[in-house]
């Protein structure tokens, strides 16, 4: 068994990030309570993701620790360039963490929920592989 499965990392963020969390989750898109609904109570192949998940100094959209595996949801905002160099930035740093980021458009979760889905779970899958681990 990989020891990556084994030991979940400690989450380290910024206290005042709590409380913006829970207001992103109570201000949520249609496609994030979609996407939402495919993740929740380990409805991915056993595995507990998390909504608007305080890690260092931002939030990501959904995230499993065990996997360590964050899922970003972009709007129409992001092909702003500022906040795209934002996510670059939050990206970046997360990776430095450890995590992966999975990230979609709107109108992919809309669209071809299907198809999101799928990239979960192959990434589950290989993580799998990798860690002889199951959840």
């Amino acid at each position: 068994m990989g020891l990556r499965g084994v030991f979940p990392m400690k989450i380290n963020y910024h206290p005042k990030l709590r409380e913006l969390a829970r207001k992103l989750r109570n201000k949520s898109t249609k496609s994030e309570i979609k996407l939402w609904h495919y993740l929740k109570s380990k409805k991915m192949m056993g595995y507990d993701f998390h909504r608007q998940k305080p890690i260092d100094k931002f939030i990501v959209d959904f995230f499993c620790n065990k996997l360590k595996l964050a899922i970003e949801w972009n709007g129409y905002t992001h092909t702003f360039e500022e906040i795209a160099e934002k996510d670059a930035v939050k990206q970046g740093k997360l990776k430095e963490l450890g995590i992966t980021v999975l990230r979609f458009c709107d109108e992919d979760v809309m669209k071809n929920t299907d198809g999101v889905l799928q990239v979960i779970r192959r990434f589950i899958e290989n993580y799998e592989k990798q860690n002889l681990h199951t959840p």
